[in-house]
């Protein structure tokens, strides 16, 4: 995953993104050694070439420092094909046995990181996600020219923040899945803060935690209420799934997507310690769906969002539409309806789960083709 503050000016994937940080400042209290993650539930690069691992099972996140800083400022593409079978061959197990959790892509060294795990692949379906079969414990790094290298936990330089209000294990959602993987669905990183979604144990369980970086101060939460117009109600319960901070009329707000699938805003500055937040839902872009990745590129000099889904093809939004919404959707679909709101585009590409920008010409994507192998393709922004 993928996510730094963007705006209608969007400042190019590369190292000047972080120009103004101070290294040393940013992992003086990191320290070497052994960093107990229990389940990469989702990854992030935040700066410096420091990825963040929301732990949902430990109820933390880990800042580790991969260094891993060596400028890569191409803008070539990048393909690696059946990848569940060399990672088979990595991990000693076979292509049904390896699971991919999550990608994010260092856009200094264009370095591409995978959560793995080995376990059974069919498992999964159309509602069960890689974290609802198991937890994530190995992390991948696949450099430009196509090698594997484990990124070894055991002794690294890391830092650990808690994460407040966990919800408890042992219950069950709706996908028979324990509520525990939910703990954490998604982290962005923006201007100093760490946003997680995920539940919490509150009596309005959906949150978004706030947490500065470099790790310190305890981390705020605020619970978010959703109003699902295919459900024809307000919910508290359903968790984000993906999120993306955005400036939007010069203020800085967090875009978000539900399953089934209600796309909202919520501006940050209500995202105040212990506040209950109504976001904003802008569009519905069709029920029986879960979002899983939502990033911003450029094409010719304009922003766009793209989101990657389970059972859409990708779905791409003009930024320039979402003010036209002043106030959110509060009716449910009517009759006949699927989608309304937003004005949006469901783009021909399918099988996509995971996607993040790779370079300023190029996103990648994690994709299912049609003779079953799953591939690592880039796809050029000028053809999105």
């Amino acid at each position: 995953m993928k996510k730094l503050f963007t705006s209608l000016g969007l400042v190019s994937l590369s190292l000047c993104l972080f120009a103004h940080n101070d290294y040393a400042n940013l992992t003086k209290d990191f320290r070497r050694g052994k960093a107990e993650v229990k389940s990469m539930s989702v990854l992030q690069f935040g700066p410096e070439g420091i990825l963040f691992i929301g732990d949902s099972k430990s109820g933390k996140v880990f800042a580790l420092d991969t260094e891993d800083r060596k400028l890569n400022d191409s803008k070539e593409g990048f393909e690696l094909v059946d990848v569940e079978g060399k990672l088979a061959g990595l991990l000693g197990t076979d292509a049904k046995g390896i699971i991919i959790h999550d990608v994010a892509v260092n856009p200094i060294s264009q370095n591409i990181y995978l959560a793995v795990s080995r376990a059974d692949a069919l498992k999964q379906g159309f509602w069960k996600l890689p974290n609802d079969i198991t937890y994530a414990n190995i992390l991948l790094r696949l450099t430009p020219d196509g090698k594997f290298e484990e990124v070894g936990l055991d002794n690294i330089k890391h830092d650990a923040a808690e994460v407040p209000a966990m919800i408890k294990e042992g219950s069950e959602n709706w996908r028979k899945s324990d509520k525990r993987t939910e703990a954490i669905t998604d982290l962005a990183f923006a201007d100093g803060k760490l946003y997680i979604a995920g539940l919490s144990n509150e009596e309005f369980a959906s949150a978004v935690r706030v947490l500065s970086f470099p790790f310190g101060k305890e981390a705020q939460y605020s619970t978010i209420e959703v109003w699902h117009v295919a459900h024809g109600k307000s919910e508290t319960e359903a968790p984000i799934r993906t999120l993306l901070p955005y400036q939007l009329e010069g203020q800085p707000y967090l875009l978000a997507a539900y399953t089934c699938t209600p796309f909202v805003s919520i501006p940050v500055a209500d995202l105040k310690p212990g506040k209950h937040v109504k976001s904003t839902t802008l569009g519905e872009f069709g029920f029986g769906n879960m979002p899983i990745d939502i990033i911003s590129f450029q094409k010719e000099g304009k922003d766009y969002i793209l989101m990657s889904n389970t059972s859409k093809a990708m779905i791409r939004i003009d930024p320039m539409d979402i003010a036209k919404y002043k106030t959110g959707l509060t009716e449910p679909l009517k009759e006949g309806e699927y989608a309304v709101g937003l004005e949006h585009a469901v783009l021909s590409k399918i099988g996509i789960t995971q996607i993040d920008n790779l370079n300023a010409d190029n996103v990648l994507l994690l994709q299912r083709m049609p003779n079953g192998y799953l591939n690592l393709n880039s796809y050029p922004t000028k053809w999105l």
